[in-house]
């Protein structure tokens, strides 16, 4: 695949993009549906890159740029069913899913079947929540949701890369598999954490938007090559590496944005552009390997298309049923829990006081309409394409495994992702106690942030200033640093 082939490739994404979205359609599943079609144009020839390259240069910025989006409080309140969503419920996805494929296709062989049930086992929540006001979808949701986006990708790919080895020979064996998963884990984690304090550590020493902004932005990309140099897992260390600059591990304002305002400006103009691109192009390259691999398919079309079905019902309904049955459990707990706090006062003072000492509140289950929502938002996206073209070309099913992602994928976009908006607005959640509680807490601290945002209205119009060219950035760092001294004062 040449330049110019890459650059009409996202040229026409961008144009297909703008209108679907005049439309009011998923820009992904028309990229992709066109892609496919023009795939089968007699003489056009197969665009292939590397697998290691897809997943090298597609998914560390992806992951990244989620991990920006996430409020660390929230995910913090809400952790025990992030992890249930993201970790627990992504292993128990994948192995279902690969149970199935090696029933449906025997001569895939067990351990490639488990590389396509990691393929088709995280969803792209980061998708729904991205349209979170839209829907209609309370805060709470919204932040359990961003939180799963970045553990399913996170724990998917490292299933991914096991399975992967697995295939190739390498530990295949249980206990083989599990010490790579820790040794996997552990070690990119610790990649993760070094570089994302190390780039905390340059960037308040470089006093200059430009060169802070080039820093994070190849941050997801040295982690995870830095990770999978050493054999570790380069999707947790780039997670880690984002949480541990986006949250400010030294938790000093100063060091996550030194050159001010002007780098946040910068970084949140990048990203969404660096993130339109690289989705665009992964939608529509997937969509044009369609017809090679259908005349390169092992098990015939018939069969995997029939497996490929079958897989689509088996991913939706998995995640319906777990999300009922863990989501009933905590309920049933929680209502038990209230009923004996009703009944002996010294149980609910010790429960009170252990949620005290925790400075945190405990967990409330969420309504059956919002527990309904949270389980059908499993359409699955731009990680489980990326994750099938990157399995190796040596992979024995590579090409079926390919046109089952891409039917998944088709599918659960068109039955979930065309049905949730209709589904959020007949369910009708209620979000007035919500926004009521909202205005009263905006309403309590009105005078105190209305001198705040005089000072952050400076904030902002010197950072424009900088960036329209009215002002140079030494005298706008001058001017934002005596604002803090006069706000420090006024604090």
């Amino acid at each position: 695949m040449n330049g110019v082939e890459i650059l009409l490739i996202i040229g026409l994404g961008i144009a297909v993009s703008a209108l679907a979205k005049r439309r009011g359609v998923q820009p992904g599943l028309i990229i992709v549906v066109l892609a496919a079609a023009v795939s089968f144009i007699p003489g056009l020839p197969r665009l292939e890159l590397e697998s290691e390259l897809i997943l090298a240069i597609v998914v560390p910025p992806l992951l990244y740029s989620a991990a920006r989006g996430a409020a660390f409080t929230s995910l913090g309140a809400n952790l025990r069913p992030i992890i249930t969503l993201g970790v627990a419920l992504v292993v128990l996805t994948t192995a279902a899913l690969g149970v199935i494929t090696s029933w449906l296709l025997p001569t895939m062989g067990l351990a490639t079947a488990f590389v396509l049930g990691a393929v088709l086992a995280p969803p792209d929540t980061i998708t729904t929540v991205s349209h979170g006001g839209e829907l209609g979808l309370p805060k709470r949701v919204t932040s359990i949701l961003t939180g799963e986006s970045l553990l399913n990708d996170a724990t998917a790919l490292t299933l991914f890369t096991i399975a992967v080895a697995a295939v190739s020979g390498d530990e295949a064996t249980w206990a083989g598999g599990i010490g790579r998963f820790l040794y996997t884990a552990v070690a990119g984690l610790l990649i993760g954490l070094i570089f994302g304090v190390g780039t905390l550590w340059l960037r308040k020493r470089l006093h200059n938007a430009t060169l802070e902004t080039a820093l994070v932005l190849l941050l997801p990309f040295t982690a995870f090559l830095a990770a999978e140099e050493i054999h570790a897992s380069g999707i947790l260390a780039v997670v880690l590496a984002s949480f541990a600059v986006t949250t400010n591990l030294t938790f000093d304002p100063q060091h996550q944005y030194p050159g001010g305002h002007l780098t946040r400006l910068q970084e949140d103009a990048v990203w969404p552009v660096l993130d339109f691109l690289l989705e665009t192009f992964v939608f529509a390259y997937i969509g044009l390997q369609l017809r090679f691999v259908l005349e390169d398919l092992e098990f015939g079309l018939g069969r995997t298309l029939i497996a490929a079905g079958v897989l689509l019902v088996a991913a939706v309904v998995i995640r319906l049923a777990a999300v009922f049955v863990l989501f009933g459990r905590w309920s049933l707990q929680w209502k038990m829990m209230r009923l004996k706090m009703e009944r002996d006062p010294d149980f609910k003072l010790r429960f009170e006081q252990n949620v005290q000492k925790r400075r945190g509140q405990p967990f409330e289950p969420l309504p059956s309409k919002e527990i309904l929502l949270v389980s059908w938002t499993g359409m699955r996206g731009i990680l489980t394409l990326a994750a099938a073209a990157a399995v190796p070309a040596d992979v024995e099913g590579r090409d079926a495994i390919q046109v089952i992602a891409l039917v998944v994928t088709l599918g659960t976009l068109l039955i979930q992702g065309t049905t949730l908006r209709a589904l959020a607005r007949r369910l009708r959640i209620d979000l007035a106690a919500e926004q009521s509680q909202e205005a009263s807490m905006r309403q309590m601290g009105s005078s105190i942030m209305a001198e705040v945002s005089g000072f952050e209205a400076q904030r902002n119009a010197l950072g424009q200033a900088v960036v329209d060219r009215r002002l140079d950035e030494a005298t706008a760092r001058e001017l934002i640093a005596d604002i803090d001294r006069r706000q420090a004062a006024a604090g």
